[in-house]
């Protein structure tokens, strides 16, 4: 059975040799990284396809860390998007400041590696709490990443790959709806063209291996829009 998709990580970065080492480790952590060296090129990669946490230096001409931040947090599509802020600014006022604009945690230069890669950790155990080992549940289904197994009503559930990481898209956030488009980013990646048409084939294979232990179909379609869990 396949792992979770990766969580996606946009780091912000306009000095290269951190931005080098950030990328590294980002990626020996087991993340996709996308890297932005502004604020205008990062803004316009969030719009384009929103990443799962950005990690954002504060200090950048033009557009800064700051402005970029206050951006995000203002736009509804953008609100919850985790936001990890660098900063050589170690002021306990800047620190403030950072926070106020809406950055969900602040990292003071020069940082250990080991911290930053903590936090940014700690941060996706809201939005992607399956890529850190949280077992995810709603109602009776189970979903465990340490050892992938899926069950429903305690009954074991035998799912392909593809229909795993769409379970696991769903169990993370249950409720919301999913459009085609951001299921194809999620599940099958970013750099491979799948028809939309295939997301419809493997919702239908989830929700037939679903109701093998009886119980109401859980995969909600939403007409126009996508799908949603409940």
């Amino acid at each position: 059975m396949a792992a979770v998709a990766r969580a996606t990580v946009l780091l912000v970065e306009d000095e290269p040799a951190q931005r080098e080492l950030l990328a590294y480790n980002l990626e020996a952590e087991g993340y996709d990284v996308v890297t932005a060296t502004n604020g205008e090129e990062a803004l316009a990669m969030v719009a384009e396809r929103a990443p799962d946490l950005v990690v954002l230096d504060w200090m950048m001409p033009h557009v800064s860390g700051l402005e970029v931040c206050r951006r995000l947090k203002a736009r509804a599509a953008t609100r919850d998007l985790p936001v990890l802020m660098l900063s050589a600014r170690s002021e306990e006022t800047d620190m403030v400041r950072g926070l106020e604009t809406g950055a969900d945690d602040y990292v003071s230069k020069p940082y250990s590696l080991g911290e930053v890669m903590a936090r940014i950790r700690a941060l996706l155990r809201r939005t992607r709490p399956a890529v850190v080992g949280q077992a995810l549940e709603w109602g009776d289904i189970r979903l465990d990443p340490e050892t992938h197994r899926v069950t429903r009503a305690e009954t074991l559930l035998a799912l392909a790959p593809t229909e795993y990481r769409l379970l696991a898209t769903f169990l993370e956030r249950p409720g919301r709806v999913w459009s085609r488009e951001q299921l194809l980013d999620r599940v099958w990646g970013r750099d491979i063209y799948v028809d939309t048409r295939t997301v419809d084939v493997h919702v239908g294979r989830l929700r037939k291996v679903l109701g093998r232990s009886g119980g109401a179909d859980p995969i909600r379609t939403v007409r126009g829009a996508g799908y949603a869990l409940g």
